[in-house]
């Protein structure tokens, strides 16, 4: 993956992070859970890319 890619999608990842800490309290509590969890796991998956790109 490019650099370009790798920090498009923490810049994504992170906005989308930040919308759903902002809208928790309307989303479904059927929802909460899975889309908390799917965030924390772009999230952490970001975090990887960036620190392999830093050291490839």
């Amino acid at each position: 993956m490019g650099n370009d890619n790798i920090a498009l999608y923490a810049v994504v990842v992170l906005c989308l992070g930040a919308v759903l800490v902002m809208s928790k309290d309307k989303l479904p509590p059927r929802f909460r859970r899975g889309m908390a969890l799917s965030a924390v796991i772009m999230i952490a998956l970001a975090f990887v890319f960036i620190i392999y790109s830093l050291l490839a």
